[in-house]
């Protein structure tokens, strides 16, 4: 083929195969350009398919057993104390940016999810993401570069849109916005003034649009209210993104550039929250010190570990620890008890069914059959509930194990296991291929004339 000097990669987090190939496909000219001069499909995302880990793995070609990062929060010991946000503190393995730098060649990061803290500086620039503290936190690579992007901006750099979970629709969108307008004006600045042949993007406004509005455009939505103002908010703003791609494209050699846009999983409508802590009270596996009278958070240090066989964790997908002996302090459930009780649990969430009394759809997963090798802290189980059209529900306390409220505020959609990719060049063939997100990784590093390692999960498109 061709030779290809340069790779950019424009993310967009949980942008949808379904609206960006087929719904909104004839309103977005520069996507369905690309998508003509090379490959294009749906992007299957990791379990779980979450922004962290996905865009780690994507970066790294290796699973989240590899990496030992299960979802944004993991555990750090069999502790039950240790609880946190996964950061770039525990990436381990070389993405990218690394195998580029380890060859001499210069790259540029933007907003690439679990690049906080800067902790293996890129040969070139780097600012940080989403799970950055503020820009009072050092966010650039060089540390200059904050400077140099507040006087481009005339202001401060928004690192996410805080608050999308709110009833308040309007000031989100308008900060969605003014978002998307930086990132991509600071991208824009990076490619005309720094070398690099690496490129990599990630814009986080249309996960947040699509958590914050769904409703409005999905007519299957439980809560939709009907046509309306905010029907065509999701749309416009996938118009407006496009757009931005399109300016950024006429700084690229598309000759001598292959371009990926890439999202890191899909989006669906959001049907409600399981509420697993509940449940497994009810189950009598879990047992709190404190009576329960009211909702109230889970608090690990209020369970009595002493009669407790298993917790859950709540978010997008759910995730349930078994208290082990020998494992955890004062685990209780013995060693030749333990693979029973994790079947029995598979079992009962595999049944379970909805408040309609049919099935809800589970599916239930053992991380050791899910990954090529399994590091840090995993959970025993991870549970996509309804096929991530529920969520799981952490908090205590509910009427039921069903709910329809969200712990953090109104929430529209959760993800999809397909996510969308574009990779074009003049010198691919022009074809629909579906692939996975681990191919990212081996794909670009051929792309750029680089060695792949062995034991990456996914394989070379080209």
């Amino acid at each position: 083929m061709a030779r290809v000097e340069k790779v950019a990669i424009i993310g967009l987090d949980c942008a949808d195969p379904v609206l960006v190939f087929e719904r909104w496909r004839a309103d977005l000219p520069n996507l369905r350009r690309l998508s003509g001069l090379g490959l294009w499909g749906n992007l299957e995302s990791c379990i779980p398919p979450l922004t962290v880990p996905a865009w780690t793995c994507m970066a790294s070609g290796k699973d989240p057993g590899a990496l030992g990062v299960y979802g944004f929060r993991s555990r750090r010991d069999w502790s039950y104390e240790n609880l946190g946000l996964a950061t770039n503190l525990d990436v381990r393995q070389p993405r990218l940016w690394d195998y580029a730098a380890r060859v001499g060649l210069p790259s540029i990061t933007v907003g690439v999810p679990q690049t906080f803290p800067i902790v293996r500086p890129p040969r070139g620039c780097q600012i940080t993401c989403f799970l950055t503290p503020s820009t009072k936190s050092p966010y650039t690579h060089p540390p200059e570069l904050a400077g140099e992007i507040r006087e481009l901006l005339g202001g401060e750099y928004i690192l996410d849109a805080t608050g999308f979970q709110t009833e308040d629709k309007e000031p989100l969108l308008r900060q969605i916005y003014e978002m998307a307008e930086q990132r991509f004006r600071v991208c824009r600045h990076l490619l005309s003034t720094r070398p690099w042949n690496l490129f990599w993007m990630v814009e986080m406004g249309v996960d947040r649009i699509h958590h914050g509005l769904w409703r409005y455009h999905d007519p299957e939505h439980r809560q939709y209210p009907g046509p309306g103002p905010l029907a065509d908010a999701i749309h416009d703003y996938y118009v407006f993104i496009d757009r931005q791609i399109g300016m950024l494209l006429e700084l690229l050699d598309l000759e001598r550039t292959a371009v990926w846009v890439v999202s890191d999983h899909g989006a669906q409508r959001l049907d409600g929250g399981f509420c697993i802590n509940d449940w497994l009270i009810r189950e009598g596996l879990l047992v709190m010190k404190t009576p329960i009278s009211g909702r109230r958070r889970f608090e690990l240090a209020d369970v009595d570990w002493s009669r407790t066989k298993v917790w859950g964790d709540g978010g997008y997908t759910g995730q349930l620890f078994i208290n082990r002996a020998g494992r955890e302090p004062q685990g209780i459930v013995a060693g030749d008890e333990y693979e029973p009780l994790r079947d029995k649990l598979a079992a009962m969430l595999s049944d379970l069914p909805g408040p309609s009394g049919h099935p809800l759809g589970n599916r239930v997963f053992k991380p050791e059959r899910l990954y090529q090798d399994v590091t840090g802290f995993p959970p025993d189980l991870i549970v996509l509930f309804g096929d991530l059209r529920w969520r799981s529900v952490g908090t205590l306390g509910h009427e039921d194990i069903y709910t329809f409220e969200s712990e953090t505020g109104p929430d529209d959609a959760n993800h999809a296991l397909a996510g969308m990719y574009i990779l074009s060049h003049a010198a691919l063939p022009r074809r629909r291929q579906d692939a996975a997100l681990y191919d990212v990784t081996p794909t670009t590093l051929e792309l750029l004339g680089l060695k792949v390692p062995r034991g990456l999960c996914g394989r070379s498109l080209i």
